[in-house]
């Protein structure tokens, strides 16, 4: 038996992108549409079809890169065309697939992958939600066969090495397993007559285009389902779903934690003391006039009920706290300091209880 890299023109380093174009350009040149009668043309179709079934996947691959054609023998059923070659991971999907969500032998590539796509959100977008059009390369439906893969209305048939069960039995040691057809994928069906496009595969790979909507209040981290929007399955098989990491960039004065919001505002040390007001920004976009009571303390902190970030797909918001800090002045000329130092002298236990407090605690902690 010929080497599968042999067989494709490829060897073990040679990118999936390049063996799948490799594989495209040998199935139209031995298709049998294009080589009527041509058994030999038919051959090497067959060929080129087993060999892409073991080298796309990574299982299979890794599995002949070390055994050879050996990791492949003691199959009854055989490789029965292209797309059929059988192998260990076949074999561990039947034997546990029920509980990896296999389902009775049938192979999870009946349906189309599930595609992941980080989309990035400045403050704003993430307080108000957006619409927003993406692009991804995936695989869609082939439109020259509208997904079933058959040429020019062909229909599909019984599959001739299964019967139309879409099962097959092999011998493995001491074990009789169960797996899905290596000829029909587990469909029961082939396509008699592969649509020259998608190859029989019902798909074709494009760049797709998709609105999506992001809700109010997301975070980073949040993971959005778009149902359907996945790459399509193979011959008219449901698609696969897409899910929408948000990655958030962060806000030079908001700190988020959860739907609350936490500001900082740095105050002068004589508004605290004497009382006053501060105006601190809220995520709408607008200002909000928060009052100092005289006599504020540095760390207290001031609740805004409902000024927070919208709760995902609820009507309601978090809140936003204003932890107030007070600075001490610097680069003092000479009348302040004055003015100062007039204060300090007239200062008494009322005026700072805490400090006057300190100070009798180290006292009676030093006898």
């Amino acid at each position: 038996m010929r080497d599968y890299y042999e067989i494709l023109g490829a060897d073990r380093n040679t990118s999936d992108a390049e063996l799948k174009k490799k594989f495209r350009k040998l199935a139209m040149q031995y298709h049998p549409d294009k080589n009527p009668g041509d058994k030999e043309a038919e051959a090497k179709f067959r060929e080129v079809g087993q060999a892409y079934d073991v080298l796309k996947d990574p299982q299979k691959k890794a599995a002949y890169d070390q055994y050879g054609h050996a990791a492949f023998e003691g199959n009854s059923a055989g490789p029965g065309g292209p797309g059929g070659a059988g192998g260990f991971s076949d074999i561990f999907e039947d034997l546990f697939g029920d509980f990896m969500g296999g389902g009775g032998g049938q192979r999870q590539s009946q349906r189309g992958s599930d595609l992941r796509y980080n989309i990035d959100l400045d403050f704003s977008e993430a307080y108000s939600g957006l619409k927003r059009d993406i692009k991804i390369n995936t695989y869609v439906m082939c439109g020259a066969c509208n997904g079933t893969g058959g040429e020019e209305g062909a229909q599909p048939v019984t599959c001739g090495t299964c019967n139309g069960s879409g099962k097959v039995r092999s011998s493995q040691g001491f074990f009789m397993v169960e797996r899905a057809c290596p000829t029909c994928g587990g469909n029961g069906q082939i396509i008699s007559k592969p649509c020259r496009v998608c190859v029989g595969e019902g798909r074709v790979q494009r760049e797709k285009t998709i609105s999506v909507n992001i809700p109010a209040g997301v975070d980073d981290g949040t993971r959005i389902r778009v149902s359907g929007e996945g790459e399509a399955g193979p011959n008219g098989t449901a698609n696969g779903d897409l899910y929408l990491f948000v990655q958030l960039k962060p806000h030079a004065l908001f700190n988020r934690d959860g739907s609350d919001l936490l500001i900082e505002a740095k105050v002068p040390m004589t508004l605290a003391a004497l009382g006053g007001s501060v105006d601190v920004p809220t995520p709408a976009g607008g200002k909000v006039r928060v009052t100092i009571p005289a006599g504020t303390q540095s760390g207290h902190r001031f609740r805004l009920k409902g000024k927070g970030m919208p709760v995902v797909n609820r009507s309601n918001k978090g809140d936003l706290y204003v932890d107030v800090y007070t600075e001490i002045p610097v680069s003092l000329n000479k009348k302040q300091r004055e003015i100062l130092e007039e204060l300090q002298s007239m200062e008494n236990s009322s005026n700072q209880p805490e400090s006057e407090d300190f100070i009798k605690k180290v006292k009676k902690a030093g006898r």
